[in-house]
């Protein structure tokens, strides 16, 4: 008999390492209930000026974070092509770049005229004035270069997804600009939701970037692609995915070696950042597929420790909204994931905020039956934070009981912040719009899985 008990506990025991606890937490906190209305377009109106830039924006424009892609457009004709820069403390010495130039057509719009000029071989650490424009539709702006690529070398990125131009997005930019940690914005994806509106109505992709362009003007912000991105409208001859997100929204993808914008990757501080499409094809053989075979290979955890990926449908999700939509991209590279050890996938197309814990499904075969998800130590952790604020407003119908691999999850708009602190911590905090930036609404300290795969703790209960 107690033998027989003896099996009876440590069963119990492997069962409880090898899946994960019914711990996780649905958050009790609750959102007024309201309907999520865009900002009007009198409000999102262009600078003064004749033909002043506007909608400007940058992102990194090399793969180590010592170039800068400037982008603007002039709304009435092309104007200056170049962009101005020098280091604070230094306007005797500027300098210049050229922008290339182009417009394009959707539907009934006509663009802009866009510009992109990309600032090359750039000090590291280093505070830099830009300007855009001329005669008396100058504008000026700035920016600081990350540190240089290293193992321990400590940044902070902001995290937003889904943002849209609503009330709520403004309320989510609002809050993140009070936040005075961020120093670049992963956005994980769904822009402008010009795509709402009759023939998608493109002006609603200027009057979106004139929102951002209070922080995207001086903070990088790494973009990925979504579903509103895609613009697919062969009815009116629109038969190109991605036009304008593609002529607006330029990345260094040629430095990852990347055939598309739509995949793509960077190094910046101590964090090696791999951007998919999951509107794009990803089989195998597929570009993209052959892509991240190779990139996965680059990675040097020693020069970069944290291998961060952004994607924006999410592979690990409880909401009914979207559920498994992410299901075939996961199946065909969530062993590569694993078997890399990427610290953490940023999601958003959920306009929800959830966190898993870390788990992983790859032991699942059609024939076998081992179909539920497991505790992973070299997995990552799957945050979906498409809370930005957007016009379809939240997705607010998770599944009951809340799954095993949910660890918290909350129907609210925020935004959050990732510190790396240096090889082995990272603290990660989710922010809700209805506070100040100084309450966390959860909260998780990583453990690096190269340099130290322990397992972490939450801080969930006690701030939910």
């Amino acid at each position: 008999m107690a033998v027989v008990s003896f099996m009876l506990v440590l069963a119990f025991l492997i069962l409880s390492i090898a899946s994960p606890s019914n711990g996780g937490i649905t958050s009790s906190y609750v959102r007024k209930t309201a309907a999520s209305v865009d900002l009007p377009f009198d409000s999102l109106t262009s600078p003064p000026g004749y033909n002043a830039p506007e909608q400007v924006h940058i992102t990194q424009g090399d793969h180590v974070g010592r170039g800068v892609i400037v982008s603007w457009v002039t709304p009435l004709e092309p104007g200056s092509k170049f962009v101005t820069y020098w280091k604070v403390g230094d306007d005797e010495h500027k300098k210049q770049a050229h922008a290339s130039t182009n417009t394009y057509k959707f539907a009934n719009y006509t663009s802009g005229f866009i510009h992109h000029a990309t600032i090359k071989n750039l000090e590291y650490n280093t505070k830099y004035i830009y300007e855009v424009g001329n005669n008396n539709a100058t504008r000026r702006f700035f920016f600081t270069t990350p540190p240089e690529v290293g193992p321990d070398v400590p940044y902070t990125f902001g995290v937003i997804g889904d943002l849209g131009q609503t009330y709520d997005s403004k309320q989510t930019l609002e809050h993140y600009n009070s936040n005075p940690k961020g120093q670049a914005v992963l956005f994980v994806g769904d822009l402008s939701y010009a795509d709402h509106y009759p023939l998608h109505d493109n002006r609603r992709w200027d009057s979106w970037a004139r929102l951002v362009e209070k922080n995207a003007a001086y903070q990088p912000w790494i973009w990925a692609a979504g579903n509103h991105e895609i613009d697919f409208l062969p009815e009116n001859g629109e038969t190109v995915p991605f036009k304008p997100f593609k002529h607006r929204y330029h990345v260094p993808y040629k430095a990852s070696q990347s055939t598309s914008p739509l995949w793509y990757s960077v190094k910046r501080a101590s964090a090696h950042i791999i951007v998919l499409s999951s509107y794009s094809a990803y089989g195998k053989y597929t570009p993209q597929y052959n892509w991240l075979e190779t990139e996965f290979t680059k990675v040097n955890r020693s020069e970069t420790p944290w291998l961060i990926v952004l994607l924006h449908s999410p592979w690990y999700n409880s909401d009914n909204y979207h559920f498994m939509e992410g299901e075939s991209m996961r199946v065909m590279f969530e062993p590569w994931f694993v078997q890399n050890k990427v610290d953490i996938v940023f999601s958003g197309h959920v306009h929800a905020y959830e966190r898993s814990e870390r788990i992983s499904n790859i032991a699942y075969k059609v024939s076998n039956g081992q179909c539920t998800p497991v505790l992973d130590p070299s997995a990552p952790v799957y945050i979906t934070i498409g809370d930005g604020g957007n016009i379809e407003g939240l997705a607010n119908n998770f599944t009951d009981p809340q799954p095993s691999y949910s660890a918290f999850r909350e129907a609210s708009f925020g935004h959050a912040l990732l510190e790396l602190k240096n090889r082995t911590h990272a603290y990660y905090s989710w922010h809700r719009n209805q506070d100040s930036e100084r309450v966390v609404g959860d909260s998780l300290w990583f453990y690096n899985r190269h340099w130290y795969p322990q397992k972490e703790s939450s801080d969930a209960a006690t701030m939910a």
